[in-house]
């Protein structure tokens, strides 16, 4: 059989500048592996989905719709993976053989080997044992996202940044379609064998009735921001001092605006733009005594968007920082993302892992959004890491997510006064999952 280098060169050389690391960046070996599999799933094309199709198809939930939700989880992970791996392949040497990149190529080969050697899907029983290769397959990746942006910040001048953001993004879209389609799945297997599922079960219904899978069927905008609010100021709270007065959050415009979506995925972009307001605001008050203004939340209800709109009086971004807004590799920023990513050894990238030694691991707590989805897609007990601990990959993750579903992020400064942030939100759950930059196909 034929045996090839899992990495090849750059196609040319001209990505590559000359570079003087500012430390020593250990070389990982790669090891050797055959390539003729590869190159068959590489041929696959992946085949997205919209969140009314996981909704519907989980409506009515049936031993034949589960078995075939799993062969088709069974299809698509090898092959979204198979893609990636040939993407890191094309990437210079010395990019992929950084200790963190390695790590994660390694981490997805092996995961490549193992889902792509799982047989068909015939009975619940097989189905059981499937469930059980994703959830192992779930947690051992919560390393990816830290040690792709340490690889990213130690591997600055072997690639252009717009190369790497391009690269990173792909990466992370496809990571988060991974985890969308596998989370549903185990969701969907946790309802089907849940007791009140059964129509002549004598437990009660299901408490969750909101959600299909991990879709929750009617995020309503004004809940969401205010229970996401709750959180980063009780953050805040404990980041900044007991003696520190936190802005007021004033929520206005079509407040019962309700859309379907996947919880975690809102409870990040939302999340992750109000703390970065309250301490914007925070840092920017004379003294103590001053009153700090209120962030305003502006919701839009249209036909086919909802749009929410966060203000704050936090004085805006600094000229020479806007370039570097959404990319994974921050310039001069850079040393000090290293440190403290190296602090965060996992990370799933949701709100509710943000957590401090002493406070609550509760999830948000809302009315409407406190009930938690029949499986912990977030794995967030997994991971923890404190609030006020800066990593540079808060926003340009946020960014993947809001246009992973076909919405966008955008963001306006006006410096020496504030910063609004625009999150625009398909509201018809129609569009099917951005799995790169190029705009997909609406779903049928």
């Amino acid at each position: 059989m034929q045996r090839l280098r899992p990495w090849g060169l750059a196609k040319s050389s001209s990505i590559i500048k000359p570079f003087s690391p500012p430390r020593h960046i250990t070389s990982a070996t790669a090891p050797w592996r055959p390539a003729a599999v590869l190159d068959e799933w590489v041929q696959k094309e992946a085949r997205p989905i919209s969140l009314r199709q996981l909704t519907f198809f989980g409506r009515t939930l049936t031993e034949n719709r589960l078995i075939s939700s799993a062969n088709y989880v069974r299809t698509e992970l090898p092959t979204r993976l198979a893609h990636r791996l040939r993407d890191m392949q094309t990437l210079p040497f010395a990019v992929v053989t950084n200790p963190h990149m390695s790590h994660v190529y390694d981490l997805y080969y092996r995961a490549f080997e193992r889902l792509r050697r799982v047989r068909e899907i015939k009975c619940v029983e097989d189905n059981e044992k499937y469930c059980k290769v994703i959830s192992e397959t779930l947690q051992e990746h919560l390393t990816v996202i830290p040690r792709l942006a340490m690889g990213v910040l130690e591997c600055q001048g072997l690639m252009r940044p717009q190369e790497i953001d391009k690269f990173m993004n792909t990466l992370l879209r496809s990571r988060i379609s991974r985890r969308v389609i596998a989370e549903q799945h185990l969701a969907l297997t946790e309802t089907f064998n849940a007791p009140w599922h059964f129509p002549n079960a004598k437990a009660p219904m299901d408490p969750n009735a909101e959600f299909v899978g991990e879709v929750f069927l009617r995020c309503n905008a004004r809940e969401v921001v205010n229970a996401c609010w709750l959180r980063a100021k009780t953050l805040a709270e404990e980041a900044y001092g007991p003696d520190c007065a936190i802005p007021d959050i004033v929520v206005e415009g079509h407040l019962d605006a309700t859309f379907p979506y996947i919880l975690t995925h809102l409870q990040y972009v939302v999340g992750e733009i109000l703390r970065n307001s309250i301490q914007a605001v925070v840092e920017r008050r004379p003294t103590p005594d001053d009153s700090p203004s209120p962030i305003e939340v502006l919701i839009c209800e249209a036909p086919q968007h909802v749009i929410i709109r966060i203000s704050d009086q936090g004085g805006g971004i600094p000229k020479e920082i806007m370039p570097e807004l959404w990319s994974f590799s921050k310039g001069s920023r850079s040393q000090a993302h290293l440190r403290n990513l190296s602090l965060v050894p996992k990370m799933a990238a949701t709100m509710q892992e943000l957590r401090l030694p002493n406070l609550s691991p509760e999830p948000l707590t809302s009315n409407e959004i406190s009930k938690q989805s029949p499986l912990d897609s977030s794995l967030s007990s997994l991971t923890s890491r404190p609030p006020n601990l800066r990593l540079g990959v808060g926003l340009p993750m946020s960014r993947v997510y809001a246009e992973y579903w076909a919405g966008s992020l955008e963001i306006h400064s006006l410096e020496g006064y504030g910063v609004d942030a625009f999150f625009q939100i398909s509201k018809l759950g129609n569009k099917n999952e951005q799995l790169s930059t190029r705009a997909s196909m609406d779903a049928v």
